[in-house]
């Protein structure tokens, strides 16, 4: 399964705020975000389920600075898609929702914003939307991701 994460206010406090992973001292003076306390150890077990994880901002940040972030914390990402990306994938319809996963083959997508929730249940893509104050937020993706991955027998059998 291909997951991806939200960056700000999801992994990287922005507006929000929430504990971080350690930072160490070459980190700083390279100017890498902090990310969110638990981001390590989630990210290693999705590895060890077999998932891919993307990263889909918002943001212009550049890809490679992006990469090069979850890449000094020991979680290399298998893709990151920008704003930039989003609008040349999208083109004409690049404003008919802020993220749209079929365009990228993602099959589930975890952020902040409810907003993303109600454009996943209109466009027809899976969500896991975490709030600021969770602070097993891991374990709320892992227990999401499991009901995900085993839907429940009634939804089976209407198939």
């Amino acid at each position: 399964m291909i997951i991806s994460f939200d960056l700000d206010d999801t992994i990287i406090p922005g507006i929000k705020t929430f504990a971080t992973e350690e930072h160490n001292f070459l980190q700083r003076i390279a100017g890498i975000e902090k990310i969110r306390l638990g981001t390590i150890k989630l990210f290693q077990e999705l590895r060890l389920q077999g998932h891919s994880i993307y990263i889909y901002t918002t943001s212009f940040r550049p890809i490679l600075k992006t990469k090069f972030t979850f890449y000094t914390y020991g979680i290399p990402v298998d893709k990151v898609i920008n704003q930039k990306c989003h609008d040349e994938e999208l083109k004409e319809n690049k404003g008919r929702c802020s993220k749209f996963l079929p365009a990228f083959g993602i099959d589930l997508h975890v952020d902040d914003s409810p907003g993303l929730k109600i454009e996943g249940e209109k466009f027809n893509f899976k969500t896991i939307i975490i709030k600021e104050a969770d602070k097993n937020w891991t374990q709320t993706i892992l227990e999401n991701l499991a009901k995900i991955k085993a839907p429940s027998i009634y939804s089976q059998q209407q198939k």
